[in-house]
């Protein structure tokens, strides 16, 4: 059986929900391997003058744990 690992993270952009999910994946994958899934926990975004002028994600991201048994 495989370990699996969960993380949490908070990305953003200036483009939409789906940049900053993008984001939150492209970082993590800098320090991470194996990265199985991404799970948006939740989504925010940011007001100004009536426009959204930012996105946020908090995500979880799931890898599994080099070594571990399948």
């Amino acid at each position: 059986m495989a370990i699996v690992k969960v993380i949490e993270v908070i990305a953003g952009s200036e483009k939409s929900f789906d940049d900053a999910t993008q984001n939150a994946l492209k970082e993590a994958a800098k320090t991470i391997k194996n990265i199985r899934s991404i799970y948006i926990q939740e989504m925010k975004a940011n007001v100004e003058n009536n426009k959204i002028v930012s996105y946020g994600v908090n995500a979880k991201i799931s890898f599994e744990i080099e070594g571990s048994v399948q």
